[in-house]
């Protein structure tokens, strides 16, 4: 019984230090008013109507709770298209281990919830060298699309 007590304890102990998301170099934060669900839902809409599809989804809120352990609501969601993918691959085969992109959708303690994600030219970035300029070409227009996406899934 004393064991349950202290794993409990420093369970609590680590949701009550979890922090909402704050910007950091080569990410986008952005703070919403919009609920954890509805944000999710938001960014597979935008994704969609930005011609991009949503390829995975992970967050371990369900498995928690299905535990017995109640978190903050977290997914993240990978988000690509074939076409980059093509490109990318013509350029660098190594660069393409970090797609799909990753757009995180975090739970923040008011249960608002916030959108992150790292900027294609940032996760690409270290593959530039020895690969054609088309590479950071393709990555910065992912830029554009990933910001286009966060800034639907916001509004």
């Amino acid at each position: 019984m004393r064991y349950v007590l202290v794993l409990a304890a420093s369970l609590w102990g680590l949701v009550a230090q979890a922090q909402d998301l704050e910007p950091r170099d080569g990410w986008v934060v952005m703070p919403t008013s919009k609920s954890f669900d509805i944000l999710v839902k938001d960014v597979r809409t935008a994704a969609k109507a930005n011609k991009m599809g949503v390829v995975t989804q992970a967050g371990p809120t369900k498995a928690a709770k299905s535990r017995g352990i109640t978190i903050p609501g977290n997914r993240v969601i990978g988000i690509f298209n074939n076409r980059f993918a093509v490109r990318i691959l013509e350029h660098s085969t190594a660069a393409m281990i970090e797609a799909p992109i990753r757009i995180y959708v975090t739970e923040n303690a008011d249960e608002t919830a916030t959108l992150s994600y790292k900027k294609p030219t940032f996760v690409f970035g270290p593959y530039f060298e020895g690969a054609d300029a088309d590479l950071k070409v393709a990555a910065e227009e992912l830029d554009v699309i990933f910001l286009s996406i966060a800034d639907a899934a916001v509004q």
